[in-house]
């Protein structure tokens, strides 16, 4: 018996080893234990992935989740399985199909009417470098459903958002946005050669650069806004990416693939971190790494772009929009002053949305 007290110390040492490391090296879990019991969670695309752990660790921590989905099966499937397990009861599933503008208003009607308040928004549905295609309303898909959809979403629910402030708006755009060219000579790729790439990488800036503007919009209204990139996590959202469709990439890159990409459960953490740390109450506009802030990339800092980029969306979508002057000060992270210092919530900036 004694010959095997060595190997399996060994291999438990290993083992416990590299779940630290991997733990360290895609940002563990989330150091938050605040709970939000009374608040409200809109999550887009929340019948898989990191959508759906995100809902499950905030229905934990006892939100009213409404998961917003295009698959309705899924969706509520989904929604029985994190009632079950977090013994939750205050959990929903609800039709959005973010390439319809129609699906888009009809989903965000309904929460303005059937909720008293709407604390926390988490716009993290996406696709990701898929094939050629465009939404019901003739959008390019990867800037349709990543960013417009959102864009469009969250302007239809900011009266709500301010109402139930303080509240949070998380969108979840990627470290891709780095090398992401806003192209307003053809946004939806309807004359250039597609590139599903450089499509994605579009997508991702833009939400960034929506984030930092409609942190400038909201300074003062008690609604804080972050972009996040959540880390490389084992979803399906890459399954057109061809990452593990040979045989060196299954067998040889499978360590190093352990080590680096993330479970859903993982990938979850840094939104639920965006989501209650008491510490992120007081700043807006910013860009998370996981869950570390960071500088995005220069051309997301571009304010007269994302002041532009803003006035065309609206446009897009159907949104009355005012054209806006950027503040005199070139930087757009916005501080927040806290709700005890406020007699009552300032306007945003521009006019938001006309419905």
């Amino acid at each position: 018996m004694s010959r095997y007290i060595l190997p399996a110390s060994v291999f438990g040492t290993v083992f416990g080893c590299a779940v630290l490391l991997k733990n360290h090296l895609t940002g563990g879990t989330c150091p938050s234990k605040a709970k939000i019991p009374g608040k409200t969670v809109v999550i887009t695309g929340a019948n898989a992935g990191i959508g759906k752990e995100t809902a499950r660790e905030l229905a934990r921590r006892g939100g009213r989740i409404i998961m917003g989905c295009r698959d309705m099966e899924k969706c509520e499937t989904a929604a029985r399985e994190i009632r079950g397990s977090t013994l939750n009861p205050h959990v929903y599933a609800r039709h959005i199909d973010l390439a319809s503008i129609k699906s888009i208003r009809s989903f965000a009607e309904k929460i303005n009417q059937e909720e008293e308040r709407v604390d926390i928004l988490i716009n993290n549905a996406a696709v990701m470098r898929c094939p050629p295609g465009k939404t019901e309303d003739g959008f390019d898909m990867q800037f349709g459903v990543n960013y417009l959809g959102h864009f469009l979403l969250t302007n239809l629910l900011l009266d709500k958002l301010k109402d139930s402030a303080p509240s949070r708006v998380i969108n979840l755009s990627s470290l891709a946005h780095i090398i992401g060219e806003i192209d307003f000579d053809d946004l939806n790729w309807d004359r250039k050669k597609f590139n599903t790439k450089k499509a994605y990488c579009q997508s991702k800036l833009a939400i960034i650069l929506f984030t930092r503007e409609l942190a400038r919009r909201l300074e003062g209204t008690g609604v804080t806004v972050y972009a996040l990139h959540p880390g490389v996590v084992a979803t399906e959202l890459g399954r057109h990416t061809g990452m593990h469709q040979s045989q060196f990439s299954s067998t040889v890159l499978s360590p190093i693939f352990y080590l680096l990409i993330k479970s859903p459960e993982l990938g979850a953490q840094p939104s639920v971190y965006l989501a209650v740390a008491e510490e992120l109450a007081s700043v807006s506009g910013r860009y998370y790494d996981v869950m570390k802030e960071k500088e995005p990339a220069p051309q997301a800092l571009d304010q007269e772009v994302a002041v532009r980029l803003w006035d065309i969306s609206a446009s897009l979508v159907g949104l009355e929009t005012t054209v806006s002057v950027p503040s005199p000060s070139p930087e757009t992270v916005t501080q927040v002053l806290p709700e005890q210092t406020r007699t009552h919530p300032s306007e945003p900036a521009a006019a938001m949305t006309t419905v």
